[in-house]
């Protein structure tokens, strides 16, 4: 396979240039491949326009008269484009992104046709997408629907309609399903909340800002690279000499291939209305970020899920190839999502935006202290919802969050929580200005920078969002976002009925308000936490306060299923019990499968390729070592190293052996929550570091000009 490494070195030395240029301003092509609300009032009749915008709105139906002429107007626009097909783009639990094309084109009439019934509706079979025991083998109906708050789009010749993607019964197949529930019960609760200061907002909007970081390295690399291709991460490779530890590659000069590769990607997603505004090299080599402007967080999901494959296509045209595993290269950084999460009032008011006026800074602080309670009293959902076999390989260490979800709000806003919880029951007389008392009037109304921020942790406060950094890059982030939004439509909903309760007692508003504010950060005060979340103290610290460090997949999907996160999705209508079980199913049968062919690929490589490399390396050393005896020469240090290859070899081939044992036993175990934690703690536990040790041992034993695999020092400095 050595050949094979040289092969593809010399492939990657000798790539040239695929230049970019942007011609014109971006202004002139953004969102030019989308068939937005701009388009849809030049093309559609103004009451049926009026329908369309009511339903992407207020959620209501779109009837079929007004299908009917969505479809017409967007077969037209489409048909000018070049487009050939359509398709319904839906987002199944297989972690990526589904279409089946038909053609605009009926051969019956010799014309393009599109009605809107097929708009609206289409009929994938659900039986060959996860779906939990769901849907049987042998049933096969799924429905796939419209989601006209998405818009439509064109990719290639093909406009791609966003859906949903129910069973026959109607349970959730999808990501997308619960999160535009989730969104609508929190827009329920949060409006209320709302109203009881202003009574002109009628809706509040999540916003959600993805950071998506990445690796790049050279296709011919990646291709010579069978556990990347496998599996999406290295499970093989000594650290190079230099990786991050100069931190010379953070900011840093964009490398000429990938910049000409960021442009070009760059330029197809703003033709697709993705709003992207920064690039940058990230810490680790060859590690890059790309980060969009805000967007309603249905949209911005989609957005995401759509760059990522933008990306990925983009990239075989350059000759290159995105990685966006939690962790493809060991010892240096993980990738992650960042999600910047918000909630945003139709008056245009940022809830999380501290104000210089007194009043908004007292509905600032509701919304600041719920979502604080909120995640307090769901963290293991929390930490659920991010929960995946990559991500494991990834949290607590190399600037990735730890497992122990906390909330971090900085030194400023630590104070001003302080002081709001031990004022006490404070009395306001005719005249004095409650706010001052309590000291709400001292928030500072330009928050970003007023703290700093920290990096550890997973769920921060950054000025007027807060940015749920443990997501996982390749996690589809309408996982995390359902539950994110989810837990604090309960929290507020609870919020609520509790200011409602003492209003009713005579208690007067604002006081009532400040009561429940300050019961509550006592309450939550245990997941706020400012220093090092990698540090030994914290893992101490947490739990002494109870709270949870779960640090594998397996046994934090159990927090989806217990009385209390069963009765968040219940009493909001976004996931039955039946979903929820099916969901988990498909999660630990998704970790299964993972860390399965990890085990075999590791297996593979090292019996078929690292093995061999090393015997036959073996028999030159005592060639060697038996011609220098010969000379009466000292071979101590030759016998020494063979020694040290045999070592390992014997290592490899004895841990190899019993992780294969290991699976035959897993594989006979029915109940897939023991089996996910078989495999996590009898075969990646046990096993994956031992057999990973002794091979990247014998790499820096073998001659370079054997050995089988492309190294890192060779992947990591793209140029």
């Amino acid at each position: 396979m050595a050949h094979l490494r040289f092969k593809a070195l010399d492939l990657a030395n000798n790539r040239t240039r695929t230049k970019v240029e942007v011609s014109g301003k971006i202004s002139d092509f953004f969102g030019q491949d989308v068939f937005g609300l701009r388009e849809m009032q030049s093309l559609l009749a103004p009451e049926i326009y009026k329908r369309v915008k009511k339903a992407i709105d207020g959620g209501t139906k779109v009837d079929a008269e007004t299908a009917d002429a969505v479809a017409s107007a967007a077969k037209s626009w489409a048909l000018t484009k070049g487009a050939t097909h359509y398709t319904h783009w839906f987002q199944p639990l297989t972690g990526s992104t589904a279409e089946k094309h038909d053609t605009f084109f009926d051969a019956s009439t010799g014309i393009e046709k599109f009605k809107g019934s097929a708009l609206v509706q289409q009929e994938p079979d659900a039986s060959s997408f996860p779906s939990g025991g769901i849907r049987s083998t042998f049933e096969a109906r799924g429905y796939t629907a419209w989601d006209p708050s998405s818009p439509m789009f064109i990719y290639g010749v093909t406009l791609c309609i966003p859906t949903v993607f129910v069973s026959y019964n109607g349970e959730a197949l999808d990501y997308k399903t619960p999160l535009l529930k989730a969104v609508e019960a929190v827009d329920r609760a949060a409006t209320n909340v709302c109203q009881l200061f202003d009574k002109k907002v009628t809706r509040v909007k999540a916003s959600l800002g993805c950071e998506q970081e990445y690796f790049v390295i050279d296709k011919a690399l990646y291709a010579a690279r069978p556990d990347l291709v496998m599996g999406g991460r290295s499970v093989f490779g000594h650290n190079p000499a230099r990786g991050q530890q100069l931190d010379d590659h953070y900011f840093g000069s964009i490398p000429p291939r990938i910049y000409d590769f960021m442009k070009a990607f760059e330029i197809e997603a703003l033709k697709l209305g993705i709003p992207v505004s920064t690039r940058h090299n990230e810490v680790a080599p060859s590690q890059f970020e790309v980060a969009p402007l805000f967007e309603d967080i249905n949209i911005a999901s989609d957005h995401n899920q759509l760059l990522m494959d933008v990306m990925s296509k983009v990239a075989e045209r350059h000759r290159l190839k995105v990685l966006f595993h939690e962790k493809p290269f060991a010892g240096l950084n993980g990738t992650g999502k960042h999600n910047n999460w918000s909630l945003i009032t139709n008056t245009g008011v940022n809830l999380f935006q501290p104000s210089s006026s007194a009043r908004e800074n007292l509905l600032f602080l509701i919304f600041f202290v719920n979502t604080i309670k909120a995640v307090y009293e769901h963290a293991d959902l929390l930490r659920a919802s991010v929960a995946s076999a990559g991500n494991d390989h990834r949290l607590g260490a190399n600037e990735a969050p730890p497992a122990i979800m906390s909330v971090f709000i900085g030194s400023q806003l630590t104070a001003v929580l302080d002081e709001l919880e031990k004022k006490g029951n404070v009395k306001v007389g005719k005249g004095e200005n409650m706010y001052m008392k309590l000291g709400i009037d001292k928030i500072p109304p330009i928050i970003q920078d007023n703290t700093d921020r920290n990096r550890t942790s997973p769920f921060a406060f950054t000025g007027n969002k807060f940015e749920f950094r443990a997501v996982g890059g390749n996690d589809n982030s309408a996982s995390s976002m359902t539950v994110l939004n989810a837990i604090v439509a309960d929290q507020l909903t609870d919020f609520y009925e509790s200011v409602q309760k003492e209003i009713k007692k005579g208690t007067e508003k604002r006081m009532a308000i400040v009561a429940i504010l300050r019961k509550y950060i006592k309450e939550s005060k245990a997941i706020r936490f400012e220093g090092d979340g990698y540090s030994d103290e914290w893992v101490k610290e947490a739990e002494k306060r109870g709270l949870s460090n779960t640090q594998d997949t397996p046994r934090a999907l159990d927090a989806y299923l217990t009385e209390k996160s069963r009765k968040v999705f219940n009493r909001h209508a976004i996931l039955t019990d039946r979903e929820l079980e099916a969901r988990n199913e498909i999660r630990w049968e998704s970790y299964i499968m993972k860390i399965q062919i990890e085990s075999r690929v590791m297996g593979d490589l090292a019996l078929n390729h690292i093995v061999p490399t090393a015997i036959a390396y073996q028999n030159k050393l005592i060639q060697n070592a038996n011609g220098l005896k010969g000379l009466n020469i000292p071979n101590k240090g030759v016998i020494k190293t063979i020694e040290s290859i045999s070592g390992y070899i014997d290592t490899i081939q004895t841990e190899v052996h019993n992780m294969i044992e290991e699976r035959k036993r897993l594989n006979k175990v029915e109940d897939l929550r023991e089996k996910a934690i078989g495999y996590c703690d009898d075969v990646k536990m046990k096993y994956f570091d031992k057999i990973r040790y002794a091979v990247d041992k014998l790499e820096m034993l073998i001659d370079d000009e054997d050995w089988p695999l492309v190294k890192y020092r060779e992947m990591l400095f793209l140029r």
